[in-house]
């Protein structure tokens, strides 16, 4: 499918025929890259989807202590880390 570019402003921008949309299900945002000197729009991914299905797949830990506190202070928080 051959499409042309119209100016939008400064810009340029492309109209997306309704089929090729829902045949995408693309929504009103979508998600841009450069992929081997190609424009890729793909539908747009939720930030962190899928998060907390892989936490709770991971299972809860034995203790809930923070691992920060085990360690101890170094020459940086000593010497170098100031308020």
């Amino acid at each position: 499918m051959k499409a042309d570019l119209i100016r939008i402003g400064n810009s340029r921008g492309i109209r997306l025929p309704k089929t090729l949309i829902e045949q995408c299900r693309l929504g009103d945002a979508v998600d841009l890259r450069v992929e081997n000197e190609c424009v890729v729009i793909s539908p747009e991914r939720k930030t962190r989807a899928g998060w907390e299905e892989q936490f709770r797949a991971a299972g809860a830990s034995e203790s809930n202590e923070l691992l920060l506190e085990r360690t101890g202070a170094n020459d940086f928080d000593a010497k170098e880390w100031l308020w």
